[in-house]
């Protein structure tokens, strides 16, 4: 017959007495089996619970290589849109450039056949000549007082065209308000973050509550708060003209308002992303950003010299 086995568990008492408690051995039994169950319990804890670490510190890893990836793609896309922006600009120029040389070029041109072919009609080609070369003085000077066209994108193709140049509404080209020009049009540093960037107009410094002036008739097409521009005022000018006058304190026009050249516009401020007061003034031609200099041919001053004369005349 098999001896039943017991864990005798003696304690003493205050009187000294010694007190045996008996245990089956299945309890144990039972206690060791739990203990091994809560020991491998522990360690797949443990290691669940390392595990989960490893795949925390993984994602953190991930999470950081996403956002930086991000800020080089906003950087990237940043950049090509900076450089879309300068092919536009320097593409208007380059037809501005290549209408006003057409005019020219297409006479030597002709001469230069009617040569090689031995014709003779020298009264009619000098009329043609004297003729396409006052158009092209007029068209010059237009252009260089600032008198932009609806040409720029397809280039001189005739002579109704040339009429059209010249006969235009008068262009952009009064300064918005006297200052010194602290940023000039194209390439440049930022002045906040320190890297290259493409300027697309001229800053033009001046105390705040400075009073800004609408460089050309035209209508209010934006007047409100743009990103990074701040108080933002669009004018259109018609034949593909738009100025834009940034950072403002404040605005006097509503979009949809009818305004008139040297006509107050706002005033002068630092709103938006701007290290002081000054006025960030653009003109774009086909929405492509062009130099403001080659506009910005009168004054205030000058346009009332000029307005006064022709009003004491009449």
């Amino acid at each position: 017959m098999q001896k039943r086995r017991y864990i005798v568990y003696v304690s003493r008492d205050e009187q000294g007495q010694l007190h045996k408690l008996p245990i089956p051995m299945r309890y144990a039994y039972a206690f060791i089996a739990a203990a091994v169950v809560g020991l491998f319990t522990i360690t797949g804890l443990a290691g669940s619970y390392g595990r989960m670490l490893m795949k925390t510190e993984h994602f953190n890893q991930v999470r950081s290589q996403q956002q930086i990836l991000r800020k080089q793609y906003q950087q990237l896309q940043h950049d090509t849109q900076q450089k879309d922006v300068q092919v536009a600009s320097l593409g208007s120029l380059a037809n501005e450039v290549s209408a006003l040389y057409g005019l020219r070029q297409s006479k030597l041109v002709a001469a230069r056949s009617s040569a090689l072919t031995g014709t003779n009609n020298t009264s009619s080609d000098d009329s043609t000549y004297y003729n396409s070369l006052d158009r092209f003085y007029a068209l010059r000077n237009t252009a260089m007082s600032g008198v932009a066209t609806r040409a720029l994108s397809s280039g001189i193709r005739s002579a109704s065209t040339l009429t059209d140049w010249v006969h235009l509404a008068d262009a952009p080209t009064l300064w918005p308000i006297m200052g010194r020009v602290t940023s000039s049009f194209g390439e440049r540093t930022d002045p906040l973050d320190g890297e290259g960037e493409f300027h697309r107009g001229i800053d033009i410094a001046a105390p705040s509550g400075t009073a800004i002036h609408a460089t050309g008739d035209g209508v209010v097409a934006f007047a409100g708060w743009a990103n990074g521009y701040g108080r933002e005022v669009t004018l259109n000018h018609g034949q593909n003209i738009t100025t834009l006058y940034a950072h403002m304190a404040s605005m006097v026009v509503v979009p949809g308002e009818t305004v008139t050249r040297g006509q107050v516009i706002g005033y002068v401020g630092l709103s938006g992303r701007s290290t002081g007061a000054h006025l960030h003034y653009e003109v774009r031609i086909h929405d492509a950003p062009v130099n403001p200099h080659r506009y910005m041919r009168e004054t205030m001053a000058q346009m009332a010299e000029t307005v006064v004369p022709q009003n004491s005349g009449q």
